[in-house]
């Protein structure tokens, strides 16, 4: 691809964008609509990119409003939250042509169904991303890792390998994003999402990174029991996985262990600054998979409401601090 188009200036879309450029030469604009972000990237002549917190540096990138931009890149690279989404596309609508084609590797399910709406099923490409980064705050991220760290799935909607994907991953290889393609695309895109309902909600809830989460005990059983579950979804509705349930279960120990002990996972970061979460997504979409075919997923039924339990109390936290400052004063 000679030029890319990333939409949605966050974590992994700064990361994908910011290692395309620097790394392979891709020519890449930045499409995004939260404003502070967009302004401070102007303000400041690019995006403040660091890795493990170490070595701040501004890399310049061009960034714009959908309305405002006038480029016909070859690629799309969407990474937005699900929720967000929809209104993105309908803004994005106009820069779109046939002769484009699309990546994604958002977390959590349904966003395939709602690029559709949009391009041909040949022009779309998912994926999946180990790979851990931080939004700090507007137009400031963070890398986790060294460089080459993580690893990413690819697979076109039709299953096929033909050029278009190949190219794909020329640059995805040229920007050390450890691409593997394969012909299995909803194994591959699933086996994220099984891995984010163990690992993203349990360290949310409790606050973890995955590191503390993996120190506990029970962890391993915890991990097996939501595998067992989003596996046997996943069986009922005829969904090949890429990994097995032994393998995914090792995956959590391994990346939580070894690889990013230090990192609070995507929807902690979310949750922590009180946006709401992608719980839906993931817990939510491998329930819903299963009540569709005759399956109850109690666990992860149980756990969705779990964090939107824990969403709702955020408004409540200060309360006990508030009320003991109230009491001491009526005595004073």
């Amino acid at each position: 691809m000679n030029n890319s188009g990333i939409i949605g200036a966050g974590a992994m879309g700064y990361r994908y964008g910011v290692l395309l450029q620097e790394n392979a030469g891709v020519d890449v604009d930045f499409i995004d609509t939260w404003q502070p972000n967009v302004e401070k990237v102007r303000e400041q002549g690019g995006v403040t990119v660091s890795r493990n917190h170490q070595n701040r540096h501004i890399v310049p990138i061009n960034i714009y409003y959908p309305e405002e931009y006038q480029g016909k890149p070859d690629v799309w690279i969407v990474f937005m939250k699900q929720m967000q989404l929809a209104d993105m596309l309908k803004r994005c609508a106009p820069l779109f042509n046939d002769h484009q084609i699309v990546f994604s590797a958002m977390n959590g399910m349904g966003h395939i169904d709602k690029l559709r709406n949009y391009f041909n099923d040949d022009q779309i490409i998912g994926g999946t991303a180990m790979i851990a980064t931080v939004l700090n705050g507007p137009a400031d991220v963070d890398f986790m890792g060294e460089s080459g760290a993580g690893e990413m799935h690819m697979a076109n909607y039709t299953e096929e390998i033909n050029d278009n994907i190949k190219a794909v991953e020329k640059d995805f290889k040229a920007a050390n994003l450890n691409p593997i393609i394969t012909t299995n695309f909803m194994g591959t895109l699933m086996s994220k999402v099984v891995f984010n309902a163990v690992v993203n909600t349990l360290c949310t809830m409790f606050e973890l990174t995955m590191g503390q989460f993996i120190e506990y005990p029970g962890a391993k059983e915890m991990s097996t029991q939501l595998m067992n579950e989003s596996y046997d979804a996943c069986e009922r509705a005829g969904i090949q996985m890429i990994e097995t349930r032994q393998q995914e279960i090792e995956s959590v120990d391994y990346v939580s262990r070894v690889s990013n002990p230090l990192h609070y996972p995507s929807m902690y970061q979310d949750f922590s600054k009180g946006r709401p979460t992608e719980v839906d997504y993931i817990n939510g979409y491998i329930a819903k998979i299963g009540r569709e075919h005759d399956y109850i997923c109690r666990t992860h039924e149980f756990i969705t409401h779990e964090v939107h339990l824990a969403e709702m109390m955020r408004k409540y936290k200060q309360a006990p601090a508030k009320q003991m400052a109230t009491e001491e004063n009526s005595i004073a």
